[in-house]
């Protein structure tokens, strides 16, 4: 493992919330270049040649800069393999993980935001099909085991199971048993608890900022 400094940029309550919760869990030093969006700070100049897209989470490690948080939680689970979150090469799972990785964030997310800005594309020019297809495939793989590769925990639930709480909490998909409790028992991890309590601070003191 590089013994250079990790960096999440990062703002409380955002997609970057998941990256937070896994450098916990992996147990990685690093430092945090919080980000008031409230005050739009992810548009400064500084950020924007980061990640010129303005989004959150990116990841400086030396002179390599990551955005994307599956591409930034894919590297760190490869990062510190120690921490036993990751299928490495070799291992009969890593096929699944690339596959679940890779499927939230080339079928879910953008199923996702068609479905909350009303956009409905034809399934047959669409890259993930329809978003009913999408969501009977999550839902059948959770159904399987406590986690989406089996009985152990994974990066890939660290992921997924931050995001279906933050869907489920906005009404943005189906409120299904097999969705909420999965993502109840990623979310009650004591990395997850730590960051809420600390997200709760951070953005009462953005906002108070920003107003």
């Amino acid at each position: 493992m590089s013994t250079e400094k990790l960096t999440l940029h990062y703002a409380p309550r955002s997609r970057a919330s998941a990256t937070r919760a896994l450098l916990d869990e992996l147990g990685a030093p690093h430092e945090l270049n919080v980000l008031n969006i409230r005050a739009r700070e992810q548009k400064s100049p500084a950020y924007l040649a980061i990640n010129p897209l303005g989004k959150v989470p990116a990841l400086s490690h030396g002179d390599a800069v990551l955005t994307e948080s599956i591409a930034i939680a894919l590297y760190l689970g490869d990062l510190f393999p120690a921490a036993g979150l990751t299928p490495m090469p070799g291992d009969p799972r890593r096929g699944a993980y690339l596959r679940w990785m890779v499927f939230y964030a080339a079928s879910f997310e953008p199923a996702l935001s068609d479905r909350m800005y009303g956009h409905v594309p034809p399934a047959n020019e669409s890259s993930y099909g329809t978003f009913d297809q999408v969501i009977e495939a999550l839902a059948d793989q959770l159904a399987r085991a406590p986690y989406i590769l089996g009985e152990d925990i994974t990066v890939a639930d660290i992921q997924w199971g931050a995001s279906l709480q933050w869907a489920l909490e906005f009404k943005a998909i189906p409120d299904r048993p097999v969705f909420r409790d999965y993502a109840a028992r990623v979310t009650a991890r004591p990395s997850f608890q730590r960051l809420f309590e600390d997200e709760a601070r951070l953005d009462a003191e953005h906002e108070a900022a920003a107003a």
